[in-house]
């Protein structure tokens, strides 16, 4: 979008049209003139104009999950954020003095009508003002008017009036100026009468509606076209009511066909459609979130998944953000320890074991940044997921070493990483399986059985409690990767799982304790159900 922006003025100067301005310097008292004695008008060659520029709005519905209205948050956001933008003064001399913009009568080019109300009323002010000054000044200087009394009751009650209304507006103006749009739809969401202000909705869309007005004005002054984008975010994580509420918000702030809001909600509609269906706001659609979604969103585009070379920038560029925070500082640590110690002839374990976790983390970030390499191919699509695998690898490296399991490569330490954040439930499923063989089993350890073997053993059981635990099978990914991440690329046995387990720290292990407590439970029911005993019954001889 910022592209497109510049290449669209750019095309505008090149062929001759007038250059854009801004009200910023010179440009803000020019602005100011226009807002005092001029009125925009709408003219065919303003809706021509190609030039064009964005005022981007980040809006995190996390940040006011804990309002009473969050809908009210995204207001106040889009009101902050314009008048910080274009700045106090201009929004608050357009809220005592500017007109909404007007269409433009036949094939007029006039962008601008003088406000002769205005004008009129500022003359006359000036005119009553110099009039009593000047009364005042004959009154006292002059010898034979200074025991005039209805001179200087003439001249005092002009000059007050007339002052006094020139006070007015511009205390009306300080008070926009300290007063914002913001704090002002604050007040009314914190009134104890807030539920019970029928007029509520209309104030706050007077504040919109002023607010479009202006943003109407400057597209006039700045000669080109203003588009507000806000990008909504972090609708997962807040109440059904307040999903619904955002939505509802947006479309009110749409409902205008002239509104120059764009809105780019970027939601996952897994989590919004049931948040949506839990809530009143479903009713004449059949309870169906998505046809609620396809009526509210007018351009649709759903992300598709990352292919092979998304997936290594975005490894890459997580990769880069823990090297700023971490891996310089420990590489500039362990250089400098060396060159103490190359100077000293003091060789310490702690150095050593600062250099060897140096070299597993690298190693095994490699490994992951190695397309040739098979665990490449199972890297999450989503971001977040890839950051916590990022984050979560330095960790387990670490703790292997400290607990000295140094047989452990880094690359199946990685690989470990990837298949608990990838597929925790079924991990969970084939460990706890694993735990209870070897529970009842008579040896010292686990059998060196391969993990897929044990899970593909017990896929039944697991498929018999899949409605007790749908919600954590819902955390894994494809099954068919499972099955080959397990059966042929890394086939990791009970042995290796209990050694790798006590340092798995991106695993839920509540899953696996309702897991274990699932199976006792059937269990004990197969237990208490008697055996059916066959009885033949003999009948007598019919004689």
């Amino acid at each position: 979008m910022r592209q497109e922006m510049a290449e669209r003025e750019a095309s505008e100067q090149l062929r001759g049209r007038q250059r854009p301005r801004s009200p910023r310097g010179w440009g803000l008292l020019q602005a100011l003139w226009y807002l005092s004695f001029y009125r925009a008008v709408i003219t065919e060659r303003h809706l021509r104009r190609r030039a064009m520029a964005f005022i981007f709005i980040r809006f995190s519905a996390w940040q006011f999950a804990g309002c009473d209205r969050l809908w009210a948050g995204l207001v106040t956001a889009l009101c902050a954020s314009v008048r910080a933008h274009f700045g106090a003064l201009p929004l608050s001399v357009f809220h005592v003095l500017g007109s909404p913009p007007r269409f433009a009568s036949g094939f007029s080019q006039r962008e601008w009508a003088p406000k002769r109300g205005a004008c009129l009323k500022l003359g006359a002010l000036l005119l009553a003002l110099g009039a009593g000054a000047a009364a005042l000044l004959l009154a006292l200087l002059v010898p034979g008017l200074s025991q005039s009394r209805l001179l200087k009751a003439l001249g005092s009650a002009a000059a007050s009036l007339s002052g006094s209304g020139l006070a007015l507006g511009a205390f009306s103006i300080l008070k926009n100026v300290v007063v914002s749009e913001k704090r002002r739809i604050e007040r009314l969401t914190d009134s104890d009468r807030f539920a019970a202000q029928l007029g509520f909705m209309s104030k706050v869309r007077a504040e919109v509606r002023a607010l479009v007005d202006f943003l109407a004005f400057m597209e006039v002054f700045e000669r080109r076209r203003l588009r507000v984008v806000l990008e909504v975010t972090g609708l997962e994580r807040c109440y059904p009511e307040k999903v619904a509420g955002v939505l509802t918000a947006i479309s009110t702030l749409l409902s205008d066909a002239n509104a120059p809001f764009i809105f780019i909600l970027a939601v996952d509609p897994s989590v919004i459609v049931p948040c949506l269906e839990q809530t009143g706001c479903m009713k004449g659609m059949a309870d169906n979130g998505y046809l609620y979604l396809n009526r509210s969103i007018s351009l649709p585009f759903s992300i598709p998944e990352m292919g092979a070379r998304s997936r290594l920038q975005a490894l890459d560029a997580a990769i880069q953000t823990r090297e700023d925070l971490m891996y310089r500082i420990i590489t500039r640590n362990v250089e400098q320890r060396r060159r103490r110690r190359s100077a000293e002839g003091d060789r310490g374990a702690t150095e050593d074991g600062d250099g060897d976790a140096v070299r597993c983390i690298h190693e095994a970030f490699r490994c992951l940044h190695d397309g040739a390499d098979p665990l490449s191919r199972y890297l999450p699509t989503c971001g977040t997921h890839v950051r916590r695998i990022v984050n979560t690898i330095p960790i387990t490296l670490r703790l292997l070493l400290h607990r000295g399991a140094g047989a452990v490569a880094p690359r199946a330490a990685a690989a470990w990483v990837v298949l608990a954040d990838r597929w925790p439930c079924r991990l969970s499923w084939a460990l706890q399986c694993a735990e209870d063989a070897g529970q009842s089993a008579a040896g010292p350890g686990p059998e060196p059985r391969s993990l897929w073997s044990i899970f593909e053993e017990h896929a039944a059981e697991l498929g018999a409690l899949r409605k007790a635990l749908s919600n954590a099978l819902g955390l894994d990914g494809d099954p068919e990767l499972f099955q080959s991440f397990l059966q042929r690329d890394f086939p990791f046995t009970a042995r290796d799982a209990r050694i790798l387990l006590a340092v798995t720290v991106n695993l839920d292990h509540s899953i696996r304790h309702k897991m274990g407590l699932l199976r006792g439970l059937d269990r004990l029911q197969a237990a208490a159900v008697p055996p059916r005993v066959s009885r033949s019954v003999q009948c007598p001889h019919p004689e």
